[in-house]
């Protein structure tokens, strides 16, 4: 029964860090990228980042990584897995989560 609690109790946490977390990289976006037009409101986590979507283009993407490698720490190396990540803010919350766990 404890350990049910604990689980319920973590999974609670780490889904409200999450959201926190989507809402502050979509604040990142906007800034880092001076979307002047665009307010948080405008696009939610599963919003595609390039072509449709927010139509970034690959100036943007690489503005992106240098804000997932200092901002956050990850610094992703393959070109396929930058594109993954980069899909939409949900992907890119997951990478950030996955590699706190990874260090931790």
């Amino acid at each position: 029964m404890f350990f049910t609690a604990l689980s319920v109790c973590l999974a609670y946490r780490i889904q409200i860090f999450m959201e926190d977390l989507i809402a502050q990289i979509k604040q990142d976006i906007i800034t880092s990228l001076s979307l002047e037009d665009v307010r948080i409101d405008d696009f939610n986590a599963d919003t595609d980042l390039f072509v449709t979507g927010l139509g970034l283009d690959s100036i943007d993407a690489i503005e992106l990584i240098l804000l997932m490698e200092k901002k956050y720490g990850v610094k992703i190396e393959d070109p396929r897995e930058r594109r993954t990540v980069l899909r939409n803010v949900r992907t890119m919350a997951e990478c950030i989560l996955n590699h706190r766990n990874t260090i931790y």
